[in-house]
Parts: C-alpha cells; sequence; structure tokens
C-alpha cells in the first residue's frame, strides 16, 4: 500500500469556495497529567499497589519459613512426610504465582477503570474545544505522532482544553 502526503493545505468546499480544514492539536497525556482528579486516581493506585505488594511479601515470608522449616527437617522426615511436605511447597508456590498473576491483571483492570471517567471527560472536553473553535479534528501529538505541526496552519488547543477541565 502507497501513501502520499501532500505538502499542500486541505481543503474543503464550502458554499461554491474552497476553504482550509482547520485542526487543532494538544499532547493527551499531558492534557490528562494536568486534570485534578488525575492525581487522586495516581494516588489510589499507588495505595491498591502497596497492599497487593504487602500481600505478595507476607506470601513469599511464609513460603520461605516453610521451606528453611522442609530444608532442616528433610533428612529427618520419613519418606511419605517428605513427599507431603514438598507438595505443600510446590502448591504454596503455585498459588503465590497464580496470585502475583491476579493481582498483576486487577491492578492493570483496577487502573483502567479508574481512569476511565477521566478519559472521557477529556474526550469531551477536547470535542467542545473542537467544536467552539471549529476544527475539523485534534490531532494528538504524544509518541511522536506529529513531528512536526506548522503552527500557523494548526491551532494548539492544550490550554483552551485545561481550562475548560478545571
Amino acid at each position: 500500500m502507497m501513501m502520499v502526503f501532500l505538502s499542500v493545505p486541505i481543503m474543503a468546499q464550502e458554499e461554491g469556495h474552497y476553504q482550509p480544514i482547520r485542526f487543532g492539536y494538544l499532547s493527551y497525556d499531558s492534557a490528562l497529567v494536568a486534570m485534578a482528579d488525575y492525581a487522586i486516581v495516581q494516588q489510589n493506585m499507588t495505595n491498591l499497589r502497596q497492599a497487593y505488594d504487602t500481600e505478595l511479601l507476607r506470601v513469599e515470608k511464609e513460603f520461605n519459613d516453610k521451606y528453611e522449616a522442609f530444608l532442616e527437617g528433610q533428612k529427618d522426615f520419613p519418606h511419605t512426610i517428605l513427599l507431603k511436605r514438598q507438595t505443600e511447597l510446590q502448591e504454596l508456590l503455585q498459588r503465590n504465582i497464580d496470585f502475583k498473576k491476579q493481582g498483576l491483571s486487577d491492578l492493570q483492570k483496577a487502573e483502567r477503570e479508574a481512569m476511565q471517567p477521566l478519559r472521557k471527560r477529556l474526550n469531551e472536553a477536547i470535542a467542545q474545544v473542537a467544536a467552539q473553535q471549529h476544527l475539523a479534528l485534534v490531532l494528538n501529538t504524544d509518541s511522536n505522532a506529529c513531528p512536526f505541526i506548522d503552527p500557523s496552519l494548526g491551532v494548539d488547543v492544550s490550554q483552551a482544553v485545561n481550562d475548560l477541565l478545571k
């Protein structure tokens, strides 16, 4: 597939004559971080991560204590008890691994759910600013998606969006 980029302004026909299409641009991530509720969401996520980290440390300590007790007593255990303890350690290790995976999944889901209302508000603010300024589209400049935007052809809507969100 071949893509062709033109270096002429995009034009739209309106009432028999052509008019340049106006566009806006902003850093979506910067606008998101500037929102007042963003800090609250991040603090809540930090608290949730700490709770999971504390639990991970507790289960790791439990496993390590049982493993040390196993190592100390393994030469004295009858074969059946030795096998039982090995099985217990393997099951405990697997439960810890499963908990860690589930915890990571739960944290990612919690963050998505916590950020969703902020993203919705930001998207609505961008749409409102675009409508007020008669913009055809608003480009996201994050991740170097737009390495160059001619400021004489586009409008930086960052401040207008931030003002609307306050």
